[in-house]
C-alpha cells in the first residue's frame, strides 16, 4: 500500500505509541527490493521508526516540527542526512500542520493564521503564502492543506470494523484519519467490540494485529519505553555504516 514517492505520515508522538512493527515490515521488503522509495515522511513529531526509514534510504523529503529521540538525543541518521544535505527537510512548526491537516478535513486548500509573522520563516517556505481578511484588512499567513496519501496509526486496541483506541497523547493521529487517502491502524490486541473509541471504522481501511507493535516506544498503559534499546541506538548509530550494522541485528532479532 506504500507506493514510490507517497506521502507517508506516521502516527504516535515523540516515543510514545509508535507504528514501529509496520516500520520494521516496510523495511523487511525494502531490503529484498520490493519497498517503495523516494518518500515525503510527514510526521508532526518523529522519532526512533522515522529515523530508521530515513537511514534506510526510503525518504527523500521531511515534514516535522520535531525530530529526535527525546532525552536520548538527537535522532542519528535524520541529523546525518540533514547535515550532508542528502535529505529535502521542509520547514514546519506546530501551527503549519495542525492548519494544514484542519484545511484538508474541511476539504479546503488553505487555511489563514497569525503562525509564521514577523519570522524568517516565510522566507524559508515560500509556498506558503499570504492572504488579507476581507472583514479587518489584516495580512495572515495561509497554510496550505496537507494531504498523507497513506497514515498508519498504533492502537491499543481494535475491533474488526476498524475502530481503534489510541488513548491519551493522541498527538495529530485523530487528524491523520480524517485526512489521509487510506489509513492503517496496527493494534495491540483486536476484540468484538469496543466500549470507547478515538478512531472510527468507516475512516479506517486496514486492521492489522501488532502484539508489542510499538516497542522500543511504549504504549501506555500496557508497557513502558525501553530505553535501554533507545540509548543503544542512539550511541551505536553515527553514519551510514554504524546504521546498517544496527539494523542488520535489529531486523534479525526479537521485536523487544
Amino acid at each position: 500500500m506504500v507506493e514510490p514517492g507517497s506521502v507517508l505520515a506516521i502516527g504516535g508522538i515523540t516515543l510514545y505509541r509508535r507504528p514501529v512493527a509496520f516500520t520494521r515490515a516496510l523495511l523487511e521488503r525494502w531490503r529484498v527490493g520490493h519497498g517503495p522509495g523516494g518518500l515525503t515522511l510527514l510526521a508532526f513529531t518523529a522519532g526512533f521508526e522515522c529515523d530508521l526509514l530515513v537511514g534506510a534510504g526510503l525518504v527523500s523529503k521531511v515534514r516535522s516540527c520535531y525530530f529526535g529521540l527525546e532525552i536520548f538525543g538527537l535522532a542519528p541518521m535524520f541529523t546525518y542526512y540533514a547535515n550532508h544535505g542528502l535529505i529535502e527537510v521542509l520547514e514546519e512548526t506546530e501551527a503549519s500542520l495542525a492548519l494544514g491537516l484542519r484545511a484538508q478535513q474541511a476539504q479546503v486548500g488553505f487555511l489563514p493564521g497569525r503562525a509564521w509573522l514577523e519570522t524568517d520563516l516565510p522566507r524559508l517556505r515560500p509556498d506558503v503564502k499570504t492572504v488579507i481578511d476581507p472583514y479587518s484588512g489584516e495580512e495572515l499567513m495561509a497554510f496550505p492543506a496537507i494531504r498523507p496519501d497513506l497514515a498508519v496509526i498504533h492502537a491499543l486496541q481494535a475491533d474488526y470494523d476498524g475502530n481503534a483506541l489510541i488513548n491519551g497523547n493522541k498527538g495529530v493521529d485523530e487528524e491523520l484519519m480524517f485526512t489521509a487517502g487510506k489509513v492503517i491502524v496496527t493494534a495491540e490486541a483486536i476484540v468484538p467490540k469496543l466500549s470507547k473509541v478515538d478512531l472510527v471504522g468507516p475512516l479506517v481501511h486496514h486492521v492489522v494485529l501488532a502484539p508489542g507493535g510499538a516497542k522500543p516506544t511504549s504504549c501506555h498503559p500496557l508497557y513502558p519505553m525501553d530505553g535501554e534499546q533507545i540509548m543503544a541506538y542512539s550511541e551505536e548509530v553515527t553514519d551510514p555504516d554504524s546504521f546498517q550494522h544496527y539494523l542488520d541485528h535489529w531486523l534479525t532479532g526479537s521485536e523487544d
